[in-house]
């Protein structure tokens, strides 16, 4: 179902008089952002995923918008959320391209002009990050004020101020140990295994345990929306629920495939968002930022380059980059990656080939061996046996460029960069990508780079 998202204020609020609707429509909207730790698309029942239950992201998708084509920029936790928190790319803010670096004060976040704007502002779990707030010279993290919960910070706020809460939760972020209580009601064999992962039962088994906790940060955020309707703030919310990077499986989070980055999103604000809508245009969690800003009337910095979310034209496109995310290669390397993902395409260009993009096979700083997956049941299957063609897709080198047919080949095993019949396609979305990162002034235009490999690590030593 195609529409867009309405731009105009409507005062059709089912159980309102008019004078009361256009009463709520006087006042500014309230934001709830519900951001899973490493949540991948299509994970949830609005999608069609008939073995995870999710209702309360159904019902924001029924009530509001669901996007089909939601992305990551970065397949990495601090420059995933340092772009939802800027509007910005990742290559822009600098350090924070890198997990664990810094996000100068600088680069303006919306939390802080909402704040500026009369808002009360605050989180609760995780926030910005991994990172140093205080390293990066801000006084605190960049999300907010922290509480212990959204009901106690909507105790503790003013009656009359608008509000922006951000609810991080660390699920389903590994060890896949929580939600076990679901578990029995999943049915393993329904799991579908990626191309790129053997089916067995140790994989199958990663994937149970990952949705129990999808499931878990679901119920989490259903008494958020019910505290609000008690409170009757409901439908002054903007709510939106997503995530800020894809799974934690091989050849997942940290890589520029789908399941690195595609993401679940959900919008719902009724009155400005009509209920019901799938959108499958390109938009990313950088969006975030002007969208929230343009609800709350604020005006955005020169310098965000994301659009928001109720405003065309609308993308065919999205472009991605990662530069280090563990510190997990000999001499603190990264393993610098650009991209563009199209309906019919992806297309990627690996700046160092010679590196091994899944980290070292040998232990150097963190995580362990090839540090940039983490521990998982695939990942010590995948090590102990070697099982071919799994253990080369998801750990070998991988050449320069890299071409997937998404439409025959969804889950991006079989490169066509040197093909031939395809050589039209590489070239154009070569082109396009090179034109993307001209325009938004990626240091890695001009050639190589190393100033992201020089940034420092500050996150911890594994012993």
């Amino acid at each position: 179902m195609a529409a867009s998202l309405i731009t105009r204020r409507t005062f059709l609020y089912s159980g309102c008089s008019a004078v009361a609707g256009l009463e709520q429509a006087r006042r500014r909207p309230n934001v709830l952002l519900l951001l899973a730790d490493n949540w991948a698309f299509p994970h949830a029942g609005a999608y069609g995923d008939t073995v995870v239950a999710t209702p309360t992201f159904d019902r924001l998708a029924k009530q509001g918008v669901v996007f089909g084509y939601a992305f990551a920029p970065n397949p990495s936790c601090t420059p995933s959320r340092s772009s939802l928190l800027t509007g910005q790319e990742t290559h822009r803010l600098r350090d924070a391209a890198n997990l664990y670096g810094n996000l100068a004060p600088e680069f303006p976040v919306y939390t802080d002009l909402l704040e500026s704007a009369g808002y009360v502002v605050g989180f609760s779990g995780k926030g910005w990050g991994p990172g140093s707030p205080e390293k990066s010279g801000r006084s605190r993290n960049p999300a907010g004020r922290p509480f212990e919960s959204f009901h106690a910070f909507l105790s503790a706020k003013p009656a009359d101020k608008p509000f922006c809460f951000w609810f991080g939760s660390h699920d389903p972020h590994v060890p896949w140990d929580r939600g076990q209580q679901r578990k029995a009601s999943l049915n393993a064999a329904k799991v579908r295994i990626p191309a790129f992962l053997p089916d067995h039962p140790d994989v199958r088994d990663d994937i149970t345990n990952y949705y129990c906790e999808v499931q878990q940060f679901d119920d989490e955020c259903g008494p958020m929306l019910e505290d609000l309707q008690r409170r009757g703030e409901l439908d002054n919310t903007l709510v939106i629920m997503t995530s800020d990077n894809g799974w934690q499986i091989p050849r997942g989070l940290a890589n520029c495939y789908d399941l690195g980055v595609r993401i679940p999103l959900a919008l719902r604000l009724p009155g400005r968002i009509a209920a019901g809508q799938r959108r499958d245009d390109f938009v990313t969690i950088a969006d975030l930022a002007p969208t929230i800003l343009e609800a709350a009337g604020v005006p955005r910095p020169k310098d965000m380059t994301a659009q928001s979310l109720f405003s065309p034209p609308r993308r065919d496109a999205v472009f991605l980059e990662r530069e280090r995310h563990a510190n997990v290669r000999r001499g603190d390397l990264g393993y610098p990656v650009r991209g563009i993902r199209t309906r019919d395409f992806l297309y990627l260009r690996n700046f160092e080939p010679d590196r091994w993009p899944a980290g070292d096979p040998e232990f150097y700083w963190a995580v362990g061996p090839f540090g940039d997956i983490d521990d998982s049941q695939s990942k010590r299957l995948l090590m102990a046996s070697r099982p071919k063609p799994y253990f080369d897709i998801c750990m070998g080198k991988r050449p320069a460029e890299e071409l997937y047919d998404v439409r025959r080949d969804p889950d991006q095993v079989r490169n066509l960069a040197s093909d031939s019949s395809y050589a039209a396609a590489k070239r154009d979305l070569r082109g396009r990508l090179d034109a993307w990162m001209k325009q938004t002034a990626d240091p890695r235009a001009n050639g190589p780079t190393d100033f992201w490999d020089r940034v420092p690590y500050i996150g911890p030593k594994k012993q």
